[in-house]
């Protein structure tokens, strides 16, 4: 899993009719201290995350095990909002 922060939300109203009703959001990956790295995704959300959650994202068949995402062309899904993070160094 990729620990993220969502920075936007994706709008396509002309799409795969297996990907209607489903909330596209842009999603950065953070470190653990929640700097922001390079680079973007864009996610299914399949818990109603909003911009600046951090969140958890998971990539490829995972991304399919989902009762919203199953048997449909996602590669990213948002799985959950972190609420926080224990760390131990």
């Amino acid at each position: 899993m990729i620990l993220a922060k969502v920075i936007g939300t994706v709008w396509a109203t002309k799409k795969d009719e297996k990907l209607v009703g489903m909330k596209l959001q842009i999603v950065r990956p953070v470190e653990l201290d929640y700097k922001e790295k390079s680079g973007f995704l864009v996610a299914v959300d399949t818990v109603g995350a909003g911009v600046g959650e951090v969140v958890l994202v998971c990539q490829g068949s995972s991304a399919r095990q989902t009762a919203l995402t199953e048997n449909r062309p996602v590669d990213a899904t948002i799985m959950a909002i972190v609420d926080k993070l224990d760390v131990v160094e």
